[in-house]
């Protein structure tokens, strides 16, 4: 099934497919933003608990001012962007993506799975609007839209005006004005006992999800407490795309083998309501992961950021 990241299923490739270029409409999305302050802003963690994911080291860089939204992009939201311009992601065209196997009556039995990783299970029919297939339910309106790829992605946000975030932008979104801190709320340790932060794994993975944060799917974009700027949900839910090559930094020969590796990967940020600490640990800010541009699963996801004032 190609190459797999940790994280996030991959189709294993990273041409053809280009989204088309979309004209914007202004007015017709439903944007709903808050003004993130610009600044000294804080890349990166000296204290890396994934080295090879090139979490450290950290650092600083200038920003301005951006408006972003408060959650990530909604089901509702990207219904509007279906609606005016006609637009069919990835995996639509493809006729598939990738489902988490205990969504899927049965656990998904007789569908094909990724060796090493068989709780993702390649689902025909499955899309941002059947995200369990066409067997499944209709998308709610308030979750956060899935099964969308960085292309996917990056024609919303055109079509929005706005664009993807770069990662220090995240970062500095993330934090919420607390400095260097691991979570958005600070440095309290989620658990599968201190449920009521995040919407992450509680229990054993991948066998039992206890669903003590009430949710062992994604949840509403609005849903659990903001950070100190507004924003919900900027760790756990679901990983977000940003803007960027997923790069490690540094000019150590493990970091040219593994950039050369992941040669045409995008970054995405943030974890996802699968992560567990045993597992991904990567419900922290200065985690990151990526994936193929092309891939599509049922725990991804984005946010968009404006320039100016909307």
């Amino acid at each position: 099934m190609g190459k797999i990241g940790c994280c996030a299923p991959s189709r294993g490739r990273s041409a053809g497919l280009a989204a088309p270029f979309l004209a914007a409409n202004s007015g017709v999305h439903l944007r709903n933003c808050v003004p993130v302050p610009g600044g000294v802003a804080l890349v990166g963690t000296d204290r890396p608990q994934i080295i090879a994911d090139g979490e450290g080291p950290l650092i600083r860089k200038r920003l301005r001012d951006l408006w972003w939204e408060k959650g990530a992009t909604s089901v509702a939201q990207f219904r509007q962007f279906v609606a005016a311009t006609g637009y069919r992601t990835v995996a639509e065209r493809w006729g598939w993506s990738f489902v988490f196997y205990s969504h899927l009556p049965d656990n998904g039995e007789g569908s094909l799975g990724i060796e090493g990783l068989e709780w993702w299970r390649r689902i025909d029919g499955a899309h941002w609007a059947r995200p369990t297939g066409p067997q499944g339910m209709d998308a709610q309106d308030a979750l956060p839209v899935t099964h969308v790829s960085w292309q996917d992605a990056c024609a919303f946000a055109t079509w929005a005006e706005g664009r993807l975030p770069k990662e220090a932008e995240w970062e500095h979104a993330a934090r919420g004005g607390l400095g260097d801190v691991p979570f958005p709320w600070g440095d309290d340790e989620p658990s599968d006992e201190n449920a009521h932060l995040v919407n992450i794994w509680q229990g054993r993975f991948p066998n039992c999800d206890t669903g003590a944060d009430g949710f062992t799917a994604p949840a509403p974009v609005l849903v659990f407490e903001p950070n100190g700027y507004g924003l919900h949900q900027m760790v756990g839910n679901v990983w977000e795309w940003t803007a960027e090559p997923f790069v490690v930094r540094g000019a150590s020969r493990a970091a040219r083998q593994l950039n050369a590796k992941a040669k045409g990967q995008k970054l995405l940020k943030g974890g996802s309501f699968l992560c567990h600490r045993s597992y991904c640990y990567r419900y922290r800010i200065a985690a990151r992961t990526g994936n193929t541009p092309d891939s599509t699963s049922g725990h991804t996801g984005f946010r968009v950021v404006y320039d100016r004032a909307p």
